[in-house]
């Protein structure tokens, strides 16, 4: 069958309507908006020209696209069910509906919903961002916009950015990492393959929402030339390589007022000094005012009514008659919404059809590309004894705990998809918000089954500590799943619940051939890590993670994931070893996040960022650096020195004095190799890795003088090492200092 929509950036569309589902299309307005040869700009203008006062205001307002009976709401006609979120269109002008979806890592349902859309999921986003691979995170983006599309939605709330700064940050599954180069990149690879398939993604959670401790008034405290070169940068980085049509403020207060009355964000840093043009929404429930809110640069309430009042609704329509708002306001943040609909090809390649279910070809082909990801996501921490994979001499295998007989866990919230089959462990408590606890029905034991017919594979739950013990020790091998559950509203201990680090001990104690398979959302505490001999952690691994887990397992897949973020010893190497609290989040430490932070107190974490083994061996060598035309690049060779293929994640880190830190990430390349090949690689360095933060200027300030490059597998890995002397005015660009 033909596809829906053409080959967009480089990415066919993954998943298109079965032709009965599409609906014909309502007859198009004319008008010059409409002409497709005309500027976006010019478009824009033309279409603010012919709307009423009361056609702008529509599109300014968003409701909750679902039924919410604690506050007595009924979802608007219109409204896709059971979905986010909803904003009428204006049919005499041809401006579509903005039928909006939460899509982190698919196209989610509310818990709320009376009938849940059955999605692919992809593994979480710090499972993505673990791959060290932004092709294949463009790849999955095209996948989740191509369902949306599919599935009648033409906003995604999806592109998450926020760093890991607080390791027991329940929602930091949903997020990229620790470090600013890596969480833009991939997220901003994920943001451009959502906006492939004619679909906005918003860009979010804008910024600082590092805890979901006091989300919703809590005050992060930081230095603004810290923030920069932290979390604003990792935002500033995504937004260059997606181009999101929009942004998502957040919840938290940054240095005193909230995120979406934040002039300095909003205004300041997102448009005046990135040069943003699509429009800021809000987060559901986090509009607070409505002249503060939209003199801010606030363009859109969302989600009403999780807000108090309808800030732009009723109360705007009295504003601006009072003369508090002027109606100059309200065209640039409607042309701001309008700019981005024109952009991203809302107007262009409307929606037509919005089918409850999709045809179980497309879901099966999506479900290859999540479990692509998934196993190139999963990270080997460690493999003593060369435990893995699976020797075919091992004929009695115990697979421990994790439901691992059912499926593979999720993270809760919003972002939850829910798959074909239903929840593989119902019942599991809480049942709703954040849950359901959801298990996708994809078994790691049943397809370790059928990748190893001539073995006995048993299960223990785990419940019972001395009766698995009592089994892994007739065993030739035993695999405990260990599982963390995190999700939305709430932090997390990183001591696995449920005495789990007790199994894993009784375990160990009773066959030394133990191998742990983590499903965590984020950083855990390992001390029994020196008594396993392997230890995986898979993530959130999605709609296909158990096929994934023993593809891995098995060696099918050599395991090429590397750590997104660094997983401490013990808490007090934390910089802030307490739990998260209420009021204000003071982040004394500034940019000096995750392994910079360990770099500069001289800590030794349990695993190192960037950490992650193979079941082959990387050499790396030859590493030259030049800075020509503007810009610095960085060539080496890698070679595969052993006897299987396998994909190594080259990492380059520059080192100067007066930095944040000792070491900053500057670059990193996946390179699939073959065995016994080498191949010559080029990394172009983002100026603003070797660069400080210029508050008074607004811009990058490059380092002069002597900087130190280092390569290697890690964090930890110096193999390489070479100097590079700058001088004052090497580098060029957009955002850099004019020099002096």
């Amino acid at each position: 069958m033909k596809p829906l929509l053409p080959l967009v950036a480089g990415i066919a569309l993954v998943a298109s309507v079965p032709m009965a589902a599409v609906a014909q299309p309502a007859p198009v307005a004319t008008g010059p908006w409409m002409d497709v040869r005309r500027p976006t700009e010019a478009r824009v203008a033309a279409l603010l020209a012919a709307m009423t006062s009361e056609e702008k205001l529509t599109l300014i307002f968003g409701q909750f696209a679902t039924d919410f009976p604690p506050k007595q709401f009924t979802a608007p006609a219109g409204a896709r069910e059971g979905s986010a979120g909803y904003v009428p269109g204006i049919p005499r002008l041809g401006i579509p509906a903005q039928w909006q979806a939460d899509a982190g890592i698919g196209v989610a349902s509310q818990g709320g919903a009376k009938r849940k859309r059955e999605r692919t999921a992809l593994p979480s986003g710090l499972a993505t961002a673990a791959t060290w691979n932004p092709e294949l995170a463009k790849r999955g983006g095209a996948m989740i916009g191509a369902e949306a599309y599919a599935s009648g939605f033409n906003v995604l709330l999806g592109g998450s950015v926020n760093l890991t700064r607080e390791p027991r940050n329940g929602r930091n599954f949903e997020y990229a990492g620790e470090d600013p180069l890596l969480a833009g990149t991939m997220a901003g690879a994920q943001i451009a393959g959502i906006q492939s398939q004619h679909v906005i993604s918003t860009m979010k959670h804008f910024a600082l929402n590092d805890q979901e401790t006091d989300r919703n008034a809590g005050n992060a405290v930081i230095d603004p030339k810290a923030a920069h070169l932290s979390d604003l940068l990792a935002f500033e980085i995504a937004m260059e390589r997606g181009d999101p049509g929009a942004v998502m403020c957040a919840y938290n207060r940054v240095n005193g007022p909230f995120s979406c009355e934040n002039p300095w964000l909003l205004t300041k840093v997102l448009r005046d000094d990135w040069g943003f043009k699509g429009y800021v929404m809000s987060d559901w429930g986090a509009t607070h005012s409505t002249e503060a809110a939209s003199a801010a640069g606030l363009d859109q309430q969302s989600g009403y009514p999780f807000d108090v009042k309808p800030f732009f609704g009723e109360d705007m329509r009295h504003a601006i008659t009072d003369g508090r708002v002027p109606p100059a306001r309200i065209d640039a943040m409607v042309g701001r919404i309008l700019y981005a609909m024109l952009r991203h090809g809302l107007f262009d390649h409307p929606v037509t059809a919005a089918p409850f279910d999709l045809p179980a070809d497309m879901l099966a082909r999506n479900g290859a590309i999540s479990r692509a990801d998934a196993a190139e996501a999963i990270v080997l921490l460690k493999n003593s004894g060369n435990v893995l994979p699976l020797a075919a001499s091992a004929k009695r295998i115990l697979v421990i705990g994790g439901h691992a007989d059912k499926g593979v866990l999720a993270g809760g919230g919003s972002s939850l998809v829910y798959p074909k089959g239903g929840n593989a462990v119902p019942g599991l408590q809480p049942t709703f918000w954040p849950g359901p606890i959801m298990y996708y029905p994809s078994s790691p034991l049943e397809a370790l089954r059928r990748r190893l017919p001539g073995a006995t594979i048993d299960f223990v739950d785990g419940t019972d500590q001395a009766a698995a013990a009592a089994a892994a020790a007739q065993a030739d091998l035993a695999i405990v799943f260990a599982t963390q559950w995190a999700g939305e509203a709430f932090d997390v201990s990183l001591t696995v619940a449920d005495n789990q680090d007790a199994l894993i001990d009784a375990v160990a104690g009773a066959n030394r051939r133990t191998v742990v398979v983590l499903e965590n959302g984020g950083p855990v505490l390992t001390p029994w890590a020196p008594r396993v001999a392997g230890i995986l952690t898979a993530w959130y691994s999605g709609t296909e993670g158990g096929e994934a887990i023993a593809d891995v397992l098995t060696g099918r897949v050599n395991p090429s994931g590397h750590l997104p973020m660094t997983f401490p010893a013990s808490l007090d190497q934390l910089p802030h070893p307490q739990p998260p609290a209420k009021g204000e989040f003071r982040y004394n430490e500034g940019a000096t996040v995750g392994y910079k932070w360990f770099d500069a107190k001289g800590l030794t974490p349990a695993f190192a960022f960037g950490h992650g083994l193979s079941y082959t061996d990387f050499r790396y060598s030859d590493l030259t650096l030049t800075a020509k035309n503007g810009a610095i690049e960085a060539q080496f060779k890698v070679a595969n020195t052993g006897r299987v293929a396998g994909k190594a994640v080259a990492q380059l880190y520059a080192a100067a004095s007066g930095w944040e830190a000792p070491r900053r990430l500057a670059g990193f390349a996946k390179v699939d190799l073959a065995p016994r090949q080498s191949r010559t690689v080029s990394i172009a360095i983002d100026p603003r890795s070797v660069s400080d933060y210029d508050v008074a200027q607004s811009c990058w300030r490059p380092t002069t003088g002597r900087i130190g490059f280092i390569l290697g597998g890690s964090s930890a890995d110096r193999a390489v090492q070479t100097n590079l002397d700058l001088p004052a005015a090497a580098l060029k660009g957009a955002r850099l200092c004019p020099a002096s």
